[in-house]
């Protein structure tokens, strides 16, 4: 196996899962590996952190690992989990640095326009700001 990596976001909506598809399809190609990713945050209130960050964790890998069954199945390609949390922007960012990917693969969740404006674009702070090469796929 070649160290070829692919970091994939996933969230559990249908441009993600595409993302996932298309990241195996691209793996098994290049005889690569994929880190999905999965972020959660739950802001600061007060410098007071809400209690059950512990269950947020669990409650997000048991998602990521349920997306990855459902999208993936049975696929031989190698594929880390990994949650994160913060900011999924920053995570994915992040795991693309440590990883040293090759290739950041995230899908588009298509809001566009104003709401896109308004909740930043995770896809768009990852195209302006990753040091590897980035595929937005569409769902």
């Amino acid at each position: 196996m070649s160290d070829y990596t692919i970091v994939t976001g996933i969230d559990g909506s249908p441009a993600s899962k595409a993302a996932l598809r298309w990241a195996v399809w691209h793996a098994g190609l290049t005889g690569g590996s994929i880190t999905a990713l999965m972020a959660w945050d739950m802001p600061l209130i007060y410098n007071w952190q809400a209690p059950g960050l512990e269950d947020m964790a669990t409650t997000t890998a048991q998602r990521l690992a349920e997306v990855i069954h459902q999208t993936a199945g049975e696929t031989q390609v190698p594929i880390r989990k990994e949650v994160a949390q913060g900011h999924p922007a920053r995570a994915l960012l992040d795991a693309a640095e440590e990883t040293r990917a090759d290739l950041l693969v995230l899908g588009n969740r298509g809001h566009g326009g104003f709401t896109e404006a308004l909740l930043g674009s995770v896809s768009q702070h990852c195209v302006q700001h990753a040091r590897c090469p980035v595929v937005i796929v569409r769902g």
